[in-house]
């Protein structure tokens, strides 16, 4: 069975196209819960009308799906609680020129 720590690592492989940090350290993602070989991401966008939050998520699934034991594998965009800095990694906010 996967864990949630090895769905987190996998999705530090997804980027925003247009921001050179990958979703986890930009605290894109809200939740992630691990049932049996079922994996459920909620995750959110930097901003409501983010033309890639298709893409993003797609991505996300599809990192998620190449871990072993998961067979199936959603990925949901939320809106609230509304995203912003200070959900950021230090690394990310260093990265990015932000406080």
């Amino acid at each position: 069975m996967a864990t949630k720590e090895e769905v987190y690592e996998v999705l530090q492989a997804c980027y925003d196209p247009e921001i050179p940090v990958n979703i986890v350290d930009l605290g894109l993602v809200y939740d992630v819960q691990v049932e049996g070989d079922k994996v459920a991401v909620k995750m959110t966008l930097t901003a409501p009308g983010c033309g890639m939050g298709a893409f993003i998520a797609s991505q996300a699934q599809q990192k998620i799906l190449e871990l072993p034991d998961v067979k199936e594998a959603t990925v949901d965009l939320v809106w609230e609680p509304p995203w912003d800095p200070s959900r950021m990694s230090e690394e990310a906010r260093h990265k990015l020129g932000i406080g």
